[in-house]
C-alpha cells in the first residue's frame, strides 16, 4: 500500500471528551453540534485533492514534470517508483494484486507490453483506459575505444558467432525493455529460430546485468564491448563523458513508447483524468526529448519491428518461462 507522510495525514484529535458534553435534550443538540464541527475540521483538513501515481518512467526525467502538475493544477501527486533490476513488472505486479480495492490513480508505464498486459486484465478504465506517447528505442551499442561503427555487428543474429563470445551485455530478459524486445523477436521469427537464436546466445557467455544503465556502464567499462540496451541509457552515458555509441536503427529495432493510463475505479477519477491529459501534452513531450528520455514523438522513418501485440500477449507465459529457462538468473 501506498503510505503517506505524517504532513499529507488527516490530522485528528486523539478522542472527543464526552464528559464535557451536556445532558438532556438541549444537550443532544449541543452533542450533535460537537460531533459536526469535529467531522468539518477532518474534512477540511483532508480536503487537498491527490492523485496516486505508479511510475516506471525514470525518477530523475519524471519528478520534475510531476512537480509542474502540481504547480499548475494544485494537485499533489504521491508517486511510487520502480525498481531497476525488475523494472515495470514490479508495478504491474502490484495493480494486479490491487485490482478490487485500488490505491492508484494513473500508471506512467515506460513500455508498451506491460500496459497492453494490465489493459487485457481489466486493470484501466474501459473507455480511453490509456495511450502511447513519444518513443526511444531498443539499441545496440558499443565501447568506441574498442570497436569502431564498422567492426560491429549489424544485426541481432549476429551476436551469437563466436567473435561475440564473452564480449555482450544486456539486462536480464525476464524483465523490462529487454523482456519486450525478446517477445516481441518470438514473435516476428517464429518460435524454432527464435529459441535457437537464444540458446546460441546464451552459449556465447552474455554479461547478465540487473537493468539496462548497468549494461551501458559494463560496456564502457570495457567489461563487454557491446549491450543490447535503450537509447536513453546510452544517451545518459554520453552526457557522461563515457566512451560509447548507439549503432544505427534497423529492421529489429524495437519502439518503446511511454504510456499512460487510468486505473478501473480510481480514487480520485477527477484529479487522474487531468494528470492523464498532462501527460499527454506536447509541453512534457518537448521535456522529454530534450531530456533524451524519448527520442521523438513522431514515428521513425527508419524501418523497425511491427509487432501483433494479440500475438505477444497469447504466448507471453510461455515465452517468459523459456527465457528463464534459457538465462539462469
Amino acid at each position: 500500500m501506498v503510505v503517506l507522510p505524517p504532513e499529507d495525514r488527516v490530522k485528528l484529535p486523539r478522542r472527543l471528551d464526552w464528559r464535557r458534553v451536556p445532558q438532556g435534550a438541549a444537550g443532544l443538540c449541543a452533542s450533535i453540534a460537537v460531533i459536526l464541527l469535529f467531522f468539518s475540521g477532518a474534512l477540511e483538513a483532508g480536503s487537498e485533492r491527490r492523485v496516486v501515481a505508479y511510475c516506471a518512467q525514470d525518477q530523475v526525467y519524471a519528478e520534475p514534470i510531476l512537480r509542474e502538475f502540481e504547480k499548475r493544477t494544485g494537485i499533489k501527486v504521491l508517486p511510487l517508483y520502480d525498481n531497476e533490476a525488475v523494472k515495470t513488472v514490479g508495478l504491474a505486479n502490484r495493480l494486479l494484486a490491487e485490482r478490487s480495492h485500488p490505491v492508484c490513480d494513473v500508471f506512467w508505464g515506460n513500455e508498451e507490453m506491460r500496459t497492453r498486459q494490465l489493459a487485457a486484465q481489466n486493470v484501466f478504465r474501459s473507455t480511453n483506459g490509456w495511450a502511447a506517447f513519444g518513443y526511444r528505442s531498443r539499441r545496440l551499442v558499443i565501447n568506441t575505444n574498442a570497436l569502431s561503427l564498422r567492426s560491429a555487428p549489424r544485426s541481432f543474429r549476429q551476436l551469437t558467432n563466436q567473435v561475440w563470445q564473452g564480449k555482450l551485455a544486456l539486462a536480464y530478459p525476464q524483465f523490462g525493455t529487454t523482456a519486450t524486445h525478446f517477445h516481441v523477436l518470438r514473435q516476428i521469427w517464429g518460435e524454432v529460430a527464435w529459441q535457437n537464436w537464444c540458446r546460441s546466445l546464451a552459449a556465447n557467455k552474455p554479461l547478465l546485468l540487473d537493468g539496462n544503465s548497468e549494461v551501458v556502464k559494463a560496456v564502457a567499462r570495457g567489461d563487454a564491448q557491446i549491450g543490447l540496451t535503450d537509447s536513453d541509457d546510452i544517451a545518459d552515458g554520453q552526457r557522461e563523458g563515457l566512451p560509447v555509441a548507439a549503432l544505427p536503427m534497423t529492421a529489429e529495432t524495437l519502439l518503446i513508447p511511454n504510456t499512460v493510463a487510468v486505473i478501473r475505479g480510481a480514487p480520485d477519477a477527477d484529479s487522474a483524468q487531468r494528470l492523464f491529459d498532462y501527460l499527454q501534452s506536447p509541453a512534457v513531450l518537448q521535456i522529454l526529448v530534450r531530456a533524451q528520455a524519448l527520442e521523438d514523438g513522431s514515428p521513425a522513418a527508419a524501418p523497425t519491428l511491427h509487432p501483433d501485440w494479440i500475438a505477444v500477449l497469447r504466448d507471453v507465459d510461455l515465452t517468459t518461462r523459456e527465457l528463464s529457462q534459457i538465462f539462469l538468473r
